[in-house]
């Protein structure tokens, strides 16, 4: 009976703040960063499980001390038992008396938890040979419906709610599997759109993205009205009137402000304006949406947990859901996220571009339309094209589209060298600094 040995957990930065990628209204010069982890077992087939959460520098170390605090949840337990009940192994995790009380279900702990669940799914799916978008794809309803926690729930979704969806969606899963290999993915672009880059360089970038086959960017705002205005304007005018431009605030604004604010940024015709105010205020998300529609509102990256995608969705507060790979706790939160989604029929496009979250949350989209959804209308995964080079199973766009990534596993996994490089404080890359 194989079990599991090891957590090991590793400060990983990126020192993306030397050429400001990254940088927007809150974050004006990020250090992209993950508080990795490898679970390891004894079962003799050379295979562990990856993952991770991702912060923006200083403070990683917190969340790395987080991912180690959990290796007594873990060791000692029977591999193919925890694995083959991922749900109850999760719900027993977030739940926890003691380890709760940290949060509940929210921050520092809870993204800990979400890196462990995460590098179990990542161990899972190499067990079976299959990426996991596939693997998730191939459940039952039933099983599906298994690794959701429905507490807190019920009031806007239940777990009937749930198969309804998932059991409707079931005849279509082969052929959208299919058309899913063969065309990918929709994507959409923030590369261009840094705060810190100059206009010279914001006008390439957003040329190359609709030359590379986007047809929606991303610019950040927030920092000045007037910067703002001019930085659209030269994007509108080199993209033209056919693509779409969406922005994003990250937090920067009041409620009043915001509405004041996009008024006359409308002229640019942005497709949606992402986290206007704070990411926990869902009122006055619901205020903003009312008064800058027909400009859609976007958030989710930063919100805790299911409870509060439900109480955005309930309240009319959000047009787009963003998900996060990495914030809440892993992929079974997420699948409830998803069906929540869907049972209030609001497209759901996740939030990347941070160390590995292109990587992890097309696999969750992936899902999302083969096995819930059924649809990519209205549907893009964000896509940065910085660090892929120093993941094993890096995310490929071609044609402004995602690949559907094939290797076994979740795609959380860094190249050996990349983490020995980016160890901090003591990486070449740190101690050279």
């Amino acid at each position: 009976m194989a079990r599991f040995v090891s957590i090991e957990p590793t400060d990983v930065r990126f020192p993306t703040s030397r050429e400001l990628d990254g940088s927007d209204a809150m974050n004006p010069e990020p250090d992209y960063s993950a508080a990795y982890l490898v679970v390891t077992t004894d079962a003799g087939d050379g295979l562990e499980g990856h993952g991770f959460t991702f912060t923006t520098g200083r403070g990683n170390e917190i969340q790395t001390a987080a991912v180690a605090a959990l290796a007594p949840w873990l060791m000692g337990r029977d591999v193919d038992d925890t694995l083959a009940n991922l749900g109850p192994f999760g719900r027993e995790l977030t739940t926890d008396p003691q380890l709760r009380w940290l949060g509940p279900e929210k921050g520092v702990i809870h993204m800990a938890c979400g890196a462990l669940i995460n590098a179990l799914w990542d161990l899972r799916a190499k067990r079976e040979g299959v990426a996991l978008w596939d693997l998730l794809s191939r459940l039952t309803p039933e099983e599906i419906v298994d690794l959701v926690d429905f507490t807190y729930l019920t009031d806007a979704l239940t777990r009937d709610d749930a198969l309804r969806i998932l059991r409707a969606a079931e005849p279509g899963r082969d052929d959208r599997r299919k058309l899913l290999l063969e065309q990918g993915y929709p994507a959409y672009t923030t590369s261009p759109g840094w705060l810190g880059y100059d206009d010279a360089k914001l006008a390439r970038l957003a040329g190359e993205a609709v030359a590379d086959g986007f047809d929606l960017i991303k610019l950040k705002v927030g920092a000045s009205l007037d910067e703002d205005i001019r930085r659209l304007g030269i994007a509108r005018a080199t993209v033209g009137p056919d693509i779409g431009i969406a922005i994003d605030a990250n937090q920067r604004w009041e409620v009043e402000e915001a509405s004041a604010w996009m008024a006359p940024l409308a002229k640019f015709d942005p497709l949606w304006i992402e986290e206007p105010t704070s990411p926990d205020d869902v009122l006055g998300h619901a205020a903003i949406r009312a008064k800058v529609a027909p400009i859609k509102v976007a958030t989710g990256e930063h919100a805790h947990n299911r409870v509060m995608f439900k109480q955005f969705l309930q309240a009319d507060a959000v047009d787009v859901v963003q998900i996060d790979a990495s914030r809440v706790g892993g992929v079974n939160e997420n699948v409830a996220i998803v069906l929540l989604a869907a049972k209030f029929g609001v497209p759901v496009c996740p939030h990347a571009g941070g160390v590995g979250l292109c990587e992890l949350v097309r696999h969750l989209s992936m899902f999302d339309f083969v096995a819930v959804s059924g649809s990519t209308e209205g549907r893009y995964i964000e896509y940065v094209d910085h660090l892929h080079e120093h993941f094993v199973d890096p995310a490929v766009v071609r044609g402004g589209r995602y690949l559907a990534p094939t290797m076994p596993g979740f795609s959380a996994e860094m190249r050996a060298d990349s983490l020995a490089a980016h160890r901090f404080p003591d990486g070449p890359v740190w101690a050279e600094a």
